[in-house]
Protein backbone atom coordinates (compact mmCIF):
# COMPACT_ATOMS: atom_id res chain seq x y z
CA UNK A 1 0.00 0.00 0.00
CA UNK A 2 1.38 3.51 -0.88
CA UNK A 3 2.01 6.07 1.58
CA UNK A 4 2.55 9.66 2.29
CA UNK A 5 6.59 9.66 1.54
CA UNK A 6 6.77 6.46 -1.01
CA UNK A 7 8.15 6.72 -4.40
CA UNK A 8 5.79 6.70 -6.42
CA UNK A 9 6.01 3.73 -9.29
CA UNK A 10 6.65 4.90 -12.34
CA UNK A 11 4.83 4.08 -15.32
CA UNK A 12 4.16 4.32 -19.15
CA UNK A 13 0.45 4.80 -20.94
CA UNK A 14 -1.13 6.74 -23.96
CA UNK A 15 -2.61 9.98 -23.56
CA UNK A 16 -5.93 11.23 -25.40
CA UNK A 17 -3.70 12.03 -28.18
CA UNK A 18 -2.39 8.63 -28.30
CA UNK A 19 1.23 10.36 -26.98
CA UNK A 20 3.53 8.04 -24.58
CA UNK A 21 3.66 9.51 -21.81
CA UNK A 22 5.75 8.38 -18.43
CA UNK A 23 5.84 9.86 -14.65
CA UNK A 24 9.66 10.32 -15.14
CA UNK A 25 9.41 12.96 -17.43
CA UNK A 26 7.61 15.35 -14.98
CA UNK A 27 10.62 15.07 -12.51
CA UNK A 28 11.14 18.43 -11.04
CA UNK A 29 7.48 19.37 -11.41
CA UNK A 30 4.70 18.64 -9.03
CA UNK A 31 2.28 16.13 -10.35
CA UNK A 32 -1.55 15.86 -9.30
CA UNK A 33 -2.19 11.85 -10.43
CA UNK A 34 -5.87 11.36 -9.98
CA UNK A 35 -7.69 8.19 -10.70
CA UNK A 36 -11.37 7.86 -11.93
CA UNK A 37 -13.68 5.61 -12.64
CA UNK A 38 -14.77 6.29 -15.97
CA UNK A 39 -15.35 8.99 -19.05
CA UNK A 40 -18.76 10.82 -19.04
CA UNK A 41 -20.26 9.78 -15.54
CA UNK A 42 -21.73 12.14 -13.89
CA UNK A 43 -19.24 12.77 -11.01
CA UNK A 44 -16.21 11.81 -13.04
CA UNK A 45 -17.38 14.82 -15.59
CA UNK A 46 -17.47 17.22 -12.72
CA UNK A 47 -14.32 16.34 -11.17
CA UNK A 48 -12.70 16.80 -14.36
CA UNK A 49 -14.74 19.78 -14.93
CA UNK A 50 -13.94 21.43 -11.52
CA UNK A 51 -9.67 20.81 -12.31
CA UNK A 52 -9.91 22.29 -15.62
CA UNK A 53 -11.91 25.82 -13.90
CA UNK A 54 -8.41 26.03 -11.58
CA UNK A 55 -6.22 24.57 -14.17
CA UNK A 56 -4.66 28.21 -14.35
CA UNK A 57 -3.91 28.31 -10.52
CA UNK A 58 -2.73 24.62 -10.25
CA UNK A 59 -0.11 25.60 -13.58
CA UNK A 60 1.03 28.42 -11.59
CA UNK A 61 1.64 26.55 -8.31
CA UNK A 62 3.87 24.26 -10.61
CA UNK A 63 1.61 21.76 -10.84
CA UNK A 64 0.74 18.85 -13.74
CA UNK A 65 -2.58 17.74 -13.73
CA UNK A 66 -2.80 13.83 -14.90
CA UNK A 67 -6.08 11.87 -15.12
CA UNK A 68 -6.42 8.05 -15.22
CA UNK A 69 -9.26 5.59 -15.86
CA UNK A 70 -9.66 2.46 -18.01
CA UNK A 71 -11.10 3.78 -20.76
CA UNK A 72 -8.93 3.82 -23.84
CA UNK A 73 -7.57 6.62 -26.17
CA UNK A 74 -10.94 7.55 -28.31
CA UNK A 75 -12.90 7.61 -25.21
CA UNK A 76 -10.34 10.30 -23.36
CA UNK A 77 -9.87 11.87 -26.72
CA UNK A 78 -14.32 12.32 -26.74
CA UNK A 79 -14.24 13.21 -23.23
CA UNK A 80 -11.33 15.99 -22.98
CA UNK A 81 -13.02 17.44 -26.42
CA UNK A 82 -16.78 17.97 -24.96
CA UNK A 83 -15.50 19.41 -21.85
CA UNK A 84 -11.99 21.03 -22.98
CA UNK A 85 -9.88 19.55 -20.47
CA UNK A 86 -6.28 21.19 -21.24
CA UNK A 87 -4.32 18.41 -18.92
CA UNK A 88 -3.52 14.77 -19.72
CA UNK A 89 -6.01 12.14 -19.59
CA UNK A 90 -4.09 8.37 -19.74
CA UNK A 91 -5.76 5.22 -21.42
CA UNK A 92 -5.56 2.57 -18.67
CA UNK A 93 -7.87 -0.43 -20.04
CA UNK A 94 -5.60 -3.80 -18.47
CA UNK A 95 -5.38 -1.08 -15.16
CA UNK A 96 -1.63 -1.81 -15.01
CA UNK A 97 -1.03 1.96 -13.46
CA UNK A 98 -4.63 1.81 -11.22
CA UNK A 99 -3.22 -1.54 -10.13
CA UNK A 100 0.22 -0.43 -9.25
CA UNK A 101 -1.45 2.15 -7.19
CA UNK A 102 -3.50 0.10 -5.41
CA UNK A 103 -7.16 1.91 -6.17
CA UNK A 104 -8.19 -1.12 -7.86
CA UNK A 105 -10.91 -3.52 -5.96
CA UNK A 106 -14.28 -4.21 -5.03
CA UNK A 107 -16.78 -1.79 -5.10
CA UNK A 108 -20.98 -1.69 -4.05
CA UNK A 109 -23.45 0.14 -5.76
CA UNK A 110 -27.19 -0.11 -4.98
CA UNK A 111 -26.30 -3.64 -3.73
CA UNK A 112 -24.10 -5.46 -6.62
CA UNK A 113 -20.70 -5.77 -6.31
CA UNK A 114 -18.03 -5.10 -8.96
CA UNK A 115 -14.81 -4.55 -9.79
CA UNK A 116 -13.66 -0.72 -10.54
CA UNK A 117 -11.75 2.34 -9.61
CA UNK A 118 -11.21 4.11 -6.44
CA UNK A 119 -11.64 8.04 -7.17
CA UNK A 120 -8.31 8.74 -5.63
CA UNK A 121 -5.56 11.31 -5.53
CA UNK A 122 -1.74 11.24 -5.57
CA UNK A 123 0.17 14.40 -5.11
CA UNK A 124 3.63 13.86 -6.25
CA UNK A 125 6.57 16.19 -5.16
CA UNK A 126 9.50 17.08 -7.61
CA UNK A 127 11.74 14.47 -6.21
CA UNK A 128 8.70 11.53 -7.22
CA UNK A 129 7.49 11.28 -3.64
CA UNK A 130 4.27 10.83 -2.62
CA UNK A 131 3.41 14.37 -0.86
CA UNK A 132 -0.32 13.99 -0.40
CA UNK A 133 -3.01 11.30 -0.89
CA UNK A 134 -6.93 12.19 -0.93
CA UNK A 135 -9.15 9.48 -1.30
CA UNK A 136 -12.38 11.24 0.14
CA UNK A 137 -12.00 13.42 -3.08
CA UNK A 138 -15.36 15.81 -3.16
CA UNK A 139 -15.71 16.14 -7.40
CA UNK A 140 -16.97 20.09 -6.83
CA UNK A 141 -14.06 21.10 -4.50
CA UNK A 142 -11.56 19.12 -5.95
CA UNK A 143 -8.45 21.58 -7.09
CA UNK A 144 -9.40 23.42 -3.48
CA UNK A 145 -8.46 19.35 -1.61
CA UNK A 146 -5.16 19.73 -3.72
CA UNK A 147 -4.55 23.37 -3.22
CA UNK A 148 -4.85 22.70 0.33
CA UNK A 149 -1.17 21.13 0.66
CA UNK A 150 -0.53 24.01 -0.06
CA UNK A 151 -0.61 25.81 3.05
Amino acid sequence: MLQVGSLAPDFSAKDQHGRSVRLKDFRGKKVVLYFYPQDFTPTCTTQACNLRDHYQTLSKKGYVVIGVSPQDVASHQKFAERHQLPFILLADPDQTIIKKYGVWGEKSLYGRRYMGVFRTTFVIDENGRIEKIISKVKAKEHAAQILESEA
